[in-house]
């Protein structure tokens, strides 16, 4: 037996590199990413591609194994190059992601000390970082020292947790769920129907409350639907305002909502994924006014904090009530002792086993302090307030409404023809060009381009250039 476990010893020792072996890999690979990087301005922001890298499915996994070169070849060809290239500052579409290098560095330390971060007791640092930062985002919002927090894989998850938390929080039972009623507009985000659905309350009852102009929830026909609801013997039971909707950037009446959703005991849940890191700029904290009424808040530093994708969080007001919906022990924990004064994020989530995602963010943090994040995100608001200005001064263009944050709609008015067509495919040519991406959403019934201005790599020189392209493409399509 002791030969033949030697043996395999010695077949398993390729997951164990020597030093010389490490350093060899691990130079190619930065090789690779500074390239990546140095050359990212010369490259297509959005590249179609004939396969789709389809090209990856020639080569298997199998028993050998095959050369550094060789593997980051094969990613080069059928990753890096078909679709959307994110780390770019072309990337004007959706809510464009981050990327910072900062952040890759975090990740690496993470993975090579492998950090367990969901238990106080093995791995006391990672906790108290993960709190650290839950404490500091806490206080930016203006939550009180109760607070409790749980960084994510992303907004979805996020949204999940806070619907399971608010269910638990009002202590709606199963034989309920068909009289329980969500109150939110159609612009709130797709995935807290996806929440409700998971959390089991498929059969509560959604009611999309009328929009103003500018898109933003009205406040008035909030309180006189719950009020209606109540008279049905219907349970009012949560609200969900936006800070930053997907489409448009606008941002409800976070403070008149609130103080609704306490009038009538309702639980305030507010979708900040994109938005809420805005509070680092004088404009955004005006603007989020009541923010801090709220009792859960998603917010996702992989979108305005500029990280590397997978890092959303979701804050709770008042922890006890993560603690209710989450914590849960078994026999094998009875070693497990944790200090009064930290939680441990496996009693506040979902996830027991958690990756240590509390470095990608305190690492760039450290390093750069908090100033050049807010000079970012004040950069993006005059760069969508300058491209709404810029565009709206190109004839046959029209805008939609004025930007709140850093997402802003626009499209052309031919003399003749259908308006959405020729928006659609204005946009399908854009794409094809591929030196910028950006995406579309329907306003009631009209076809709109959309420019939302986030990545860190966005400068004016990216703004001007897709004014130039947008002008361009508009010629061509008049001209065919």
């Amino acid at each position: 037996m002791r030969e033949k476990i030697l043996k395999l010893e010695k077949s398993a020792s390729l997951l164990e590199p020597k030093k010389e072996e490490r350093e060899e890999i691990r130079n190619k690979v930065v090789e690779y990413t500074e390239r990546f990087l140095e050359d990212m301005k010369e490259h297509k922001t959005f590249n179609i591609t004939k396969d789709q890298g389809a090209g990856l499915y020639d080569y298997p996994i199998s028993n050998m194994g095959i050369s550094i070169e060789e593997a980051i070849r094969i990613f080069k060809d059928n990753v890096e190059i078909p679709g959307l290239n994110p780390a770019s500052g072309g990337h004007l579409a959706y809510i464009p992601g981050g990327g910072i290098y900062h952040s890759s560095l975090g990740d690496y330390i993470a993975a090579i000390t492998n950090r367990y971060a969901g238990v106080f007791y093995p791995s006391p640092g990672a906790v108290r970082m993960t709190n650290m930062l839950i404490k500091w985002m806490a206080e930016l919002v203006g939550y009180p020292h109760m607070t409790g927090g749980n960084l994510t894989s992303g907004g979805s998850i996020a949204n999940l947790t806070a619907v399971i938390t608010a269910r638990d929080a009002k202590k709606i039972k199963g034989n309920n769920f068909h009289r329980c009623v969500v109150y939110c507009t159609k612009h709130i985000h797709h995935c807290i129907d996806k929440a409700i659905n998971i959390a089991g309350m498929r059969d509560c009852i959604r009611r999309d409350i009328k929009m103003d102009m500018q898109y933003k929830m009205n406040c008035a026909d909030l309180e006189a639907q719950i009020i209606k609801d109540k008279k049905k013997g219907l349970i009012p039971w949560m609200v969900i305002g936006s800070a930053g909707t997907t489409d448009v950037g606008a941002i409800d009446p976070l403070s008149t909502i609130g103080k609704i959703a306490k009038r009538n005991n309702l639980w305030y849940h507010i979708d900040g994924a994109y938005g809420a890191f805005f509070l680092l700029t004088k404009e955004g904290k005006t603007k989020l006014n009541g923010i801090e009424l709220s009792d859960s808040l998603v917010m996702d530093p992989h979108k305005s904090m500029f990280l590397p994708y997978g890092l959303g969080v979701l804050l709770v007001r008042n922890a006890k009530h993560l603690k209710y919906a989450h914590q849960f022990s078994a026999s094998y924990f009875q070693d497990v002792i944790d200090p009064e004064d930290e939680m441990s994020p496996a009693d506040i989530s979902p996830e027991l086993t958690k990756h240590f995602r509390a470095l990608r963010m305190w690492l760039p943090l450290k390093l750069c302090g908090t100033d050049p994040f807010t000079a970012c995100l004040e950069e993006k608001l005059l760069l969508t307030k300058y491209f709404y200005r810029e565009i709206g001064k190109v004839d046959g263009f029209v805008t939609g409404v004025e930007p709140e944050l850093s997402v802003t709609t626009f499209r052309y008015v031919p003399k003749n023809g259908d308006a959405n067509s020729f928006n659609k495919k204005l946009l399908d040519e854009i794409l094809l060009d591929g030196r910028i991406f950006l995406s579309s959403t329907d306003l009631d019934g009209s076809f709109f381009i959309r420019m939302a201005i986030l990545a860190f790599r966005s400068h004016l020189e990216t703004i001007d250039l897709a004014l130039e392209i947008i002008k361009e493409k508009t010629i061509l399509i008049n001209n065919s």
